[in-house]
Parts: C-alpha cells; sequence; structure tokens
C-alpha cells in the first residue's frame, strides 16, 4: 500500500492483479486498485474531479480525467473516509498510475488539489 498527505486528505491505494479479466496472449492486462480517501481536515470537504496519468512499460502513456471517481463526487466529513475500486488495463505486464483528486471545501467553496502517490500494477509472476 502506499499514502500520500495532501493538505490534510490522506490518500492510500492497494492493488490486484486480476487473471480473470486478463488475455496475456492478447497483451490484455487489467488491475483492480482501491483507494480510501480521508479527511484529517476541520472542513468538510467534497471530491469534485479526478485526473490521472497511466503508464506502461512499453512506453504508453495515457491521461484519463472527469468528474468524480466511479460516478460519484463523495462529501467526506472531518475524521471519515471514503473507499471505491476501479480498474485499469495495461498492454504490458506493469506499469504505473498516479494521478490528483479536484476537491473543494464546503465551508468557503475554495478548491485545492490532492496527490494521487505513484503506484505499480505489475502482475505477481513479474516480481519473480
Amino acid at each position: 500500500m502506499v499514502t500520500k498527505i495532501t493538505d490534510g486528505v490522506k490518500i492510500s491505494v492497494e492493488t490486484v492483479y486480476q487473471p480473470e479479466y486478463s488475455n496475456p496472449a492478447n497483451n490484455h492486462f487489467m488491475f483492480a486498485y482501491k483507494i480510501t480517501i480521508e479527511n484529517l481536515t476541520d472542513y468538510t470537504v467534497q471530491l469534485l474531479r479526478r485526473h490521472w496519468y497511466i503508464f506502461d512499460s512499453s512506453g504508453t502513456n495515457r491521461e484519463v480525467e472527469g468528474e468524480g471517481v466511479v460516478g460519484q463526487q463523495p462529501v467526506i466529513e472531518p475524521g471519515e473516509s471514503h473507499e471505491y475500486v476501479s480498474g485499469c488495463n495495461l498492454n504490458t505486464e506493469m506499469g504505473t498510475m498516479k494521478g490528483t483528486y479536484e476537491m473543494t471545501r464546503l465551508f468557503d467553496g475554495s478548491h485545492f488539489e490532492v496527490n494521487i502517490p505513484e503506484f505499480q500494477l505489475v502482475c505477481p509472476y513479474r516480481l519473480n
């Protein structure tokens, strides 16, 4: 698990390779990741947007951005957290992801950016 705190918001990421959804013979490798967003501030925050940078070991780079996460724009109270699971496919057995969330503090409407720490997507058999 990797974690990072930006402006009092802690992001933790866990990943898992999904062999049942992968097809290595066709260069299709599927990974799931679980994100935990913890609000360590004294203010209620809301996640508005996401921006991902996805890299695979062949040098392919992709960017994905849009509103919310998995169809939600969660409001997170002080001391509370929000978890979600999503996925990413790669054309290679290894890669990385990192990104940012655009957040707002509900008390004054100010926006700020939270960094999502870089994490690895690796097929387990590549670790040997």
